[in-house]
């Protein structure tokens, strides 16, 4: 651990430790590194497999994980690689959409996991979406918060204000301000895991973040996994009516809901009992 990163992995397994259910770190080697997965739940619980949005690592989910585990999922919080995070990205460089679903593809075979359900958050869920299309026999169902750059583009405003994350010299402060505007002042954030999110923004050694395009109608339309999406009602990145609607044309099998008092960031954590319900809901049971 070095000195710089030490502060952000203190605050990480400060928030892991908050996590209301026994955790069991995992770790697995793939090609590009090895990477952390944070399991709860029963070991022959069916798998849920959980993707957190760029820079929220696993630890977001301490509001959702135990209530899933608890009705008899195997949870499977995955840290993704070369983000910050307990996963370390000292293997082959990741360079593109297809290097990030076959570091994918790894991570399930050494977990021996054939086929899962998913659930993912912002930049995870257009990593599952993708995952979906690429490998729809090892995802059962398929759950996304506030997914971003799968139904419909970012708003130009949100371009704007986002782009100085991207700039050198990177402080937690800079961090910090995005999320507070995102979030119309910090409404609905976890205090803990903001200041986690900045430290790891401004001092964790992350690699270049793989983006692509959203997916085309035509593999959109080609989608036949069961798909629940669940919209921010004061999402900044997009707007969640248009959003919803675009989603509904795509995939008209898609469950929808838009869940209000809500922004990008705080979905998760601020509306943790209606997001549990609807996933859980949506889920096929875990116990007879």
């Amino acid at each position: 651990m070095s000195t710089r990163t030490a502060p952000f992995l203190a605050a990480y397994d400060a928030l892991l430790a908050r996590w209301p259910v026994p955790v069991e770190p995992l770790a697995v080697r793939t090609p590009h590194g090895t990477t952390r997965i944070n399991a709860c739940g029963p070991t022959d619980g069916r798998p849920l497999v959980l993707l957190h949005g760029g820079g929220a690592t696993s630890t977001m989910w301490f509001a959702n994980a135990g209530a899933w585990a608890e009705a008899g999922h195997r949870v499977l919080a995955v840290d993704l690689i070369g983000d910050p995070g307990r996963s370390i990205h000292d293997g082959a460089p990741l360079r593109d959409l297809p290097g990030l679903l076959g570091w994918l593809d790894a991570v399930l075979d050494q977990l021996g996991v054939p086929e899962a359900d998913f659930c993912a958050h912002s930049y995870g869920a257009w990593i599952t979406l993708q995952y979906a299309l690429h490998a729809p026999t090892r995802v059962g169902r398929l759950a996304l918060l506030d997914p971003t750059q799968c139904f419909t583009g970012f708003r130009p405003g949100y371009l704007l204000r986002a782009l100085p994350l991207f700039l050198p010299r990177r402080t937690p402060a800079r961090a910090r301000s995005y999320l507070d505007w995102e979030s119309a002042g910090g409404h609905g954030l976890d205090p803990a895991w903001r200041d986690l999110y900045a430290l790891g923004y401004a001092d964790f050694p992350a690699s270049p973040v793989i983006t692509g395009p959203r997916p085309t109608p035509a593999r959109l339309h080609s989608l036949t996994t069961p798909l629940l999406t669940l919209y921010a009602a004061n999402s900044r990145p997009h707007n969640p009516h248009h959003t919803a609607e675009a989603t509904r044309h795509a995939v008209p099998h898609a469950t929808i809901a838009i869940l209000p008092g809500t922004s990008h960031h705080s979905l998760p954590t601020a509306a943790a009992p209606e997001v549990n319900r609807h996933v859980l809901d949506f889920l096929r049971p875990a116990r007879p």
